[in-house]
């Protein structure tokens, strides 16, 4: 009942709006996207590839392996996602990331962890993908961190972004994996102070890269080559959304090359 009051009350003197759909939210002090719009999060649902979580067509035969990942195998064992990149959680993305929602990042992780359990299972530490420390800065948080201490593993902070340029999402695909190149350094000296663990107990490890969408994967594959290089034993990924290939780009074909790893 003091529930019901209270949402009564600052719907009456704030009257916030969902920061998806706009419309009012009938029980504001629930969070700031409404029941609905978490319901209607357009889902993953299979075939999806064993390796990047891309959307494959219903046709697709043995081999779960999308059309990029053949041509190019990720750093990353396998990455998932908690939906698409589109509608209701699209939005609740951008309000958290340029809008400063950060309550967001609970739900929004939540999300992730039922969707990325098998990423998620037996990992030491979840590693967040770095902002550059100027647009840090200037947008006052990291989304990634955001949503890696929500997940319920140990948050080892060991990337930084060396290079400061143009965001992801106003690049071509090409130009993404471009933009990435030698833009991930390791930060060795600094994993002991900043929560990250001893050099030792990182080479024999198994991390979850974390990142909010997913599209190209070219940052995901940027910072696992460099996890990598640094001996961790497994990389993977998980994000909050990931922006699909159109079908005829992700259809696999009928072998999977050696180089192809499975889990």
């Amino acid at each position: 009942m003091l529930s019901e009051t209270a949402n009564a009350l600052v719907r009456l003197l704030l009257a916030p709006a969902c920061a998806a759909c706009h419309e009012p939210l009938v029980r504001p002090l629930d969070g700031a996207v409404c029941a609905a719009c978490w319901t209607a999060v357009p889902r993953l649902t299979p075939p999806l590839c064993d390796l990047c979580g891309d959307s494959l067509p219903p046709s697709t035969g043995p081999f779960r392996v999308c059309l990029r990942c053949l041509e190019a195998p990720p750093g990353f064992e396998a990455a998932r996602s908690a939906g698409v990149y589109a509608g209701s959680l699209r939005a609740a993305i951008h309000a958290f990331k340029f809008e400063r929602r950060r309550t967001l990042a609970a739900p929004l992780a939540a999300l992730m962890s039922a969707a990325g359990a098998d990423v998620l299972a037996d990992a030491d530490a979840v590693v967040p993908v770095p902002l550059h420390p100027w647009r840090a800065v200037h947008r006052g948080f990291n989304q990634s961190d955001d949503l890696a201490r929500h997940l319920g593993l140990p948050v080892w902070r060991i990337l930084r972004r060396s290079r400061h340029g143009p965001p992801q999402s106003r690049l071509s695909g090409r130009d993404r994996r471009s933009n990435v190149e030698r833009a991930f350094a390791r930060r060795f000296l600094l994993s002991m102070a900043t929560g990250g663990p001893p050099a030792d107990r990182l080479r024999r490890s198994t991390v979850v890269l974390i990142d909010d969408v997913m599209t190209t994967g070219a940052t995901l594959d940027a910072c696992s080559r460099v996890l990598a290089e640094a001996g961790v034993g497994s990389v993977r990924a998980l994000t909050a959304a990931r922006a699909l290939t159109p079908r005829h780009a992700s259809h696999p074909r009928s072998r999977l090359p050696s180089t192809v790893r499975h889990r």
